[in-house]
């Protein structure tokens, strides 16, 4: 038989340009979930958090700069760690609570941090 049109060809190898198949987006985000760059939110797997870096590696770099600058057995809110004037150089300024709150609990894990309560809200004292 003759061959198929460039245009029907590239649709026969392609049916829907730019979008990838199912079964290729799910092998992606498994991918991501075994690294600890992704956090599916729901049972179903429909809602994800993607994360530039994982928990374990901002918490890293958080207890860096405590160590860094002699600030072991201080006690922070979160928002001094992430908005304060002393971080503003740091790559974690800025960072989204539920992240922070990730990374901490993971320097927590390693006994290095204990997060805490305040009047204000919480906070966190690193060891």
């Amino acid at each position: 038989p003759p061959a198929p049109a460039p245009r029907l060809r590239q649709r026969l190898l392609n049916p829907q340009p730019g979008k990838l198949p199912l079964e290729s987006i799910q092998v992606v985000l498994e991918e991501l979930r075994k690294n600890g760059n992704l956090e599916w939110l729901d049972k179903n797997k429909t809602s994800f958090l993607i994360m530039w870096k994982r928990p374990e590696e901002w918490g890293k770099l958080i207890y860096q700069w405590v160590s860094k600058n002699g600030l072991t057995n201080s006690v922070f809110t979160l928002y001094e760690l992430v908005s304060g004037d002393d971080t503003e150089k740091e790559e974690f300024h800025g960072l989204d609570e539920a992240t922070l709150l990730r990374a901490l609990q993971a320097l927590q894990q390693e006994h290095k941090a204990e997060i805490i309560t305040l009047d204000d809200g919480r906070g966190v004292k690193f060891f």
